[in-house]
């Protein structure tokens, strides 16, 4: 039996989840379709998830965006990691950087060769074999060269740091271009029907019904149809990840444009910094139950770059995940599917991947169970691999300078995270399962940046002589330091390609 397809699409909410979601619509779905976004300018969106990982690039390119436009429109800066500072212990740091560590010898993974060298003490530090980090560490930066093959200017891997309000406005623009219907105004509920549960159409504080087939929840952690309207409910992971709170606030640029995010452990939470053309934009994220809200937003005002340009803004939230985010017709994308907390910027890029999941489960009016429990289940994968992730940062730390620090180096943690801790400890053994989001450089940076030390290393890698490791790791990082001095700075790469108007 077929069922007639999805004509109607109602998305509730705008900001970066609503805006991203009707303008990827608006580029797959062409013919007699309705897109209807509905927002209201009273109502604020969070605004403060200016940091991104390399994944957005597969956005933009299937969008169609010219990133130097797209840079341009938004203040936008690059990004090619994050500097983490006092995670692992008071006056640490350590760099998360994008893309590759050196290349691998056959089976055997580059980190298990520089694992070796650590351990017999001629090493140098990992970021000298990471054209991320140490493009990052110089304040440098070039898009990737394809043609040069072989060398790392080849695989260097960027992000963005951008005004996210100026971001759903670019996307506002290219969607409406498309045919996306904008509806101002407050939706104060829904209506369901009778017979099945399935959501009829949201009604408007001034009395008006919009009806849809499928209708897309962006309304932030509210989740004004997902939970209010569906009662879907939710998995609070506080326990492992335990700030519920954060202070938000912009102040003005000061000193070298930098390449990367920085975050900051504090007493009971952690401060993040980064750099726009116009601005940085800083924020201090913290738990309720080990500091109170005064102190968390004078921490974060005594640690600006400059000077604040704005009274400091307050979030509150729960860390977790919807029980769904697809339940009967309406998806949740965006905070109303859940929050991780911006510790590795990954709260746009689980934008994208639910916009990406859902065209590929995209429903005709059928709405088959079949896939919607494999669109949850994958949703669900992805969260939880990100949540161990995030996690990692917190159990993997020797510090005991505060309570707050104490309960997370104590805390049980989840078995899937203690087998994968465990099996690094062990010989540096590190494996990506199935599609999770971070790859295993990613893990190894963290756990190698915060203190952990395996046992040993592969085996195999005593294949190949003492000499020979040497020899290899010494011409990866001499290649490395050569083709980052030649890369331009980073502000000087802006400057000439995307800078804003202001900023020129």
């Amino acid at each position: 039996m077929s069922f007639p397809h999805i004509r109607n699409i109602v998305i509730v909410g705008g900001g970066t989840a609503g805006w991203m979601t009707a303008a990827a619509l608006s580029k797959v779905l062409t013919g007699n379709w309705t897109i209807r976004l509905i927002e209201s300018e009273e109502i604020g969106t969070v605004g403060v998830g200016e940091a991104t990982i390399p994944l957005i690039n597969v956005y933009n390119r299937a969008l169609g965006i010219d990133e130097d436009e797209f840079m341009r429109a938004t203040n936008g800066t690059f990004k090619l990691g994050i500097e983490f500072v006092n995670w692992g212990k008071l006056g640490d740091s350590y760099m998360h950087g994008f893309g590759n560590l050196g290349p691998d010898i056959g089976i055997t993974k580059f980190h298990q060769y520089w694992l070796k060298a650590q351990q017999d003490g001629y090493a140098l530090d990992i970021e000298n074999y990471s054209i991320c980090s140490l493009a990052s560490r110089h304040a440098k930066f070039m898009r990737a060269r394809p043609d040069l093959g072989n060398s790392p200017l080849s695989e260097i891997a960027h992000a963005f740091h951008f005004d996210a309000n100026l971001y759903a406005a670019f996307l506002r623009k290219y969607a409406e271009q498309r045919g996306v219907i904008r509806i101002e105004g407050k939706v104060s509920g829904a209506t369901t029907r009778p017979a099945d549960g399935f959501i009829e159409a949201v009604v408007m504080d001034n009395g008006e019904r919009i009806e849809g087939d499928l209708f897309i929840d962006c309304s932030g952690f509210r989740g004004l149809l997902i939970e209010q309207t569906l009662h879907a409910g939710y998995d609070d992971w506080s326990h492992w990840l335990p700030c519920d709170r954060a202070w938000a606030v912009p102040c003005e640029s000061s000193g070298p444009l930098l390449p990367y995010t920085r975050s900051t452990a504090r007493d009971a939470g952690w401060q993040w910094r980064i750099p726009l053309q116009n601005r940085i934009g800083n924020g201090h994220v913290y738990s309720s139950k080990f500091s109170d809200d005064a102190s968390a937003a004078d921490i974060l005002m005594r640690n600006l770059d400059g000077k604040a340009l704005a009274e400091p803004r307050q979030l509150k939230f729960v860390t977790g995940r919807r029980k769904k985010f697809w339940d009967k017709n309406c998806v949740a994308i965006g905070l109303s599917s859940g929050f991780m907390e911006p510790l590795e910027s990954t709260s746009i890029h689980l934008i994208q991947a639910s916009i990406a999941r859902l065209t590929t489960f995209f429903p005709d009016q059928g709405f088959e169970q079949a896939d919607i429990d494999e669109f949850n289940r994958q949703a669900h994968f992805e969260v939880e691999k990100i949540r161990d992730f995030l996690i990692l940062h917190y159990k993997a730390t020797s510090r005991t300078d505060t309570d707050f620090w104490n309960y997370c180096r104590t805390m049980e943690i989840p078995e899937s995270l203690r087998n994968k801790m465990a099996l690094y400890e062990s010989n540096g053994r590190l494996f990506r399962e199935a599609s999770e989001m971070f790859s295993e450089i990613s893990w190894f940076e963290v756990m190698h940046g915060q203190g952990i030390k395996p046992r040993g290393y592969h085996p195999l890698v005593d294949a190949l002589a003492d000499g020979k490791i040497r020899s290899f790791l010494e011409n990866v990082s001499t290649t490395t330091q050569r083709c980052v001095e030649a890369m331009p700075s980073h502000a000087d790469f802006v400057r000439e390609n995307c800078a804003a108007p202001q900023s020129k």
